[in-house]
């Protein structure tokens, strides 16, 4: 599977997801591949903290925030993986536009704030361009950053908002705005692999990793 975590909204926690997912899958056994295709390199960065932690497993990780060399690099290696997830920049960029054409499934995420949810009619239009050159391209929403409380009003009102956005589908599978996400990300880790735990962190980058793997 390819999967990319795009948005032309930055700020929304996208390389954080990513990393977090490429970690995941990794952990299941899978050859996962992270491009990173932000100039800023910050998933490169993780991934080499935790190289140099010595953590496992090792994660493969390059940077490409070009977006022919990313498709090429990616037409000539997807073969030998099993899994490659893409980071891709948080703006309209040629390497997010180059991840939309190779990718099996999109992954969007937003946060429960006005700005973000406006910002999904811009990234829509992309993944409607990318579907009349390729078919087959799932796109999905997720929450990220959410309000902590189960009934959030916030929560609800920008899940519900996703529905008026057509080329997306909602997955109820909110991340929410836990401490244990930035002290993992900080340390290139997984939430699966801080100690100690946190176990509402963790059932919810499962629920996720289980929501995609199933599209």
């Amino acid at each position: 599977m390819i999967l990319t975590v795009g948005n032309t909204k930055g700020g929304v926690g996208k390389t954080t997801l990513a990393v977090n997912l490429a970690i995941a899958r990794a952990r299941a056994g899978r050859d996962v591949w992270l491009i990173d295709g932000d100039r800023q390199g910050t998933a490169q960065t993780a991934i080499s903290l935790r190289a140099e932690a010595g953590r496992q497993p090792g994660i493969a990780c390059a940077t490409y925030p070009d977006g022919p060399t990313l498709r090429s690099q990616v037409q000539q290696q997807r073969a030998k993986f099993d899994d490659i997830i893409i980071d891709a920049g948080g703006r309209d960029s040629t390497s997010l536009r180059a991840a939309l054409v190779l990718c099996d499934v999109l992954l969007v995420p937003f946060q429960p704030r006005s700005y973000d949810v406006w910002a999904l009619g811009d990234i829509a239009a992309l993944v409607n361009e990318a579907r009349s050159i390729r078919d087959g391209l799932r796109a999905f929403a997720v929450l990220n950053c959410a309000d902590p409380g189960e009934t959030s009003s916030d929560n609800a009102e920008a899940a519900a908002a996703v529905t008026d956005v057509p080329p997306f589908e909602y997955l109820a599978t909110p991340i929410r705005r836990r401490k244990a996400f930035a002290n993992a990300a900080g340390a290139g880790l997984s939430v699966l692999e801080l100690k100690p735990q946190d176990p509402k962190a963790t059932a919810e980058l499962t629920a996720l990793v289980n929501a995609l793997c199933k599209s």
